[in-house]
């Protein structure tokens, strides 16, 4: 998975899952050519946190391999994560072992005294149905969008066509497309400004789908203007939100504290002469350098004069 629709994907899963569990992406499972996309495992301590997540927080509550798909899976996909799963679970069992004979313990493969190493799940993230997948392993649905196969595989698909548009499944629409794209960013815009969807969604939707750099006829440009859609009615919600104060000045103050935000989203920490360049802007400079943001590339682009 190497265009950005899918870095996306990845992305936002582990920050969410991070929440509440330790997450990590491109995990490698034994050999180099074999990465597992997401793994999670959840963190008691914050078990809070993970109930809010809804139907994330729930697949996550057991150690889990997210493999996120842009297109359909095939049965031929899916078998290539089972077969992470299994090397994957495999490895736990090893470094299990190898810490019991480094703590002192016998080399015994499995002594009594030891709990089974629990097998992870797998969860197959889907845009649409993959019948021949469903059909292969006995998939059942459990509710609407989530099927799971039959028990002894420990793998679930979630069709994400198939989610109903509730703010429980919020996360997991976001990384589809086209209508079902459009709706989640309307829920996500429709969301209390403190809502942790936000805290995790917003950042890396600007710095994943922003950057439209792709032909016209690519087929990722719908799926970008779309988030471009939703970035223009970002800014004027928090330019409309300034603009109520009455003040002028309180309006300029929300432009610069919006565009240091979403800079420091796009390209991370920034240096200490740009945020006082754009602390000391007026109206007209922000506002152009925000208009910039969407297309660029590097800082550069945004804030230096184009010839």
């Amino acid at each position: 998975m190497h265009n950005r629709s899918d870095q996306f994907a990845k992305n936002i899963l582990r920050d969410a899952l991070n929440r509440a569990s330790t997450a990590e992406t491109e995990v490698e499972v034994l050999a180099a050519t074999q990465k597992i996309d997401v793994y999670s495992v959840s963190d008691p301590a914050r078990e809070a946190e993970r109930r809010e997540m809804g139907l994330l927080g729930e697949l996550s509550a057991e150690p889990s391999l997210f493999e996120p798909y842009h297109a359909t899976p095939s049965l031929r996909h899916v078998r290539h994560c089972l077969r992470k799963q299994l090397t994957w679970h495999h490895e736990l069992e090893r470094r299990a072992r190898a810490a019991r004979v480094s703590a002192g313990s016998q080399v015994d493969p499995e002594p009594p005294s030891q709990p089974p190493v629990p097998f992870p799940a797998l969860v197959v993230i889907s845009p649409g149905r993959p019948e021949t997948v469903l059909e292969a392993y006995g998939c059942q649905r459990a509710r609407p969008g989530l099927w799971q196969a039959v028990p002894g595989l420990a793998m679930c698909i979630v069709i994400l066509a198939e989610l109903p548009r509730t703010r429980d499944t919020l996360l997991l629409r976001l990384l589809g497309e086209g209508q079902l794209l459009h709706g989640a960013l309307a829920d996500l815009a429709a969301l209390p400004e403190d809502a942790w969807e936000n805290g995790v969604a917003t950042p890396l939707l600007v710095h994943f789908r922003l950057s439209l750099v792709e032909a016209a006829a690519n087929e990722e440009d719908e799926m970008s203007a779309e988030i471009r859609a939703w970035f223009q009615d970002y800014q004027q919600k928090l330019r409309d939100e300034s603009r109520s104060e009455g003040q002028q000045e309180g309006c300029r103050e929300g432009e610069r504290l919006m565009l240091l935000k979403l800079l420091q989203s796009r390209f991370g920490d920034l240096p200490a002469a740009v945020v006082t360049r754009i602390e000391a802007a007026e109206m007209p400079e922000l506002e152009r350098w925000a208009e910039r943001l969407p297309h660029a590339q590097t800082l550069a682009e945004v804030l230096d004069e184009l010839s």
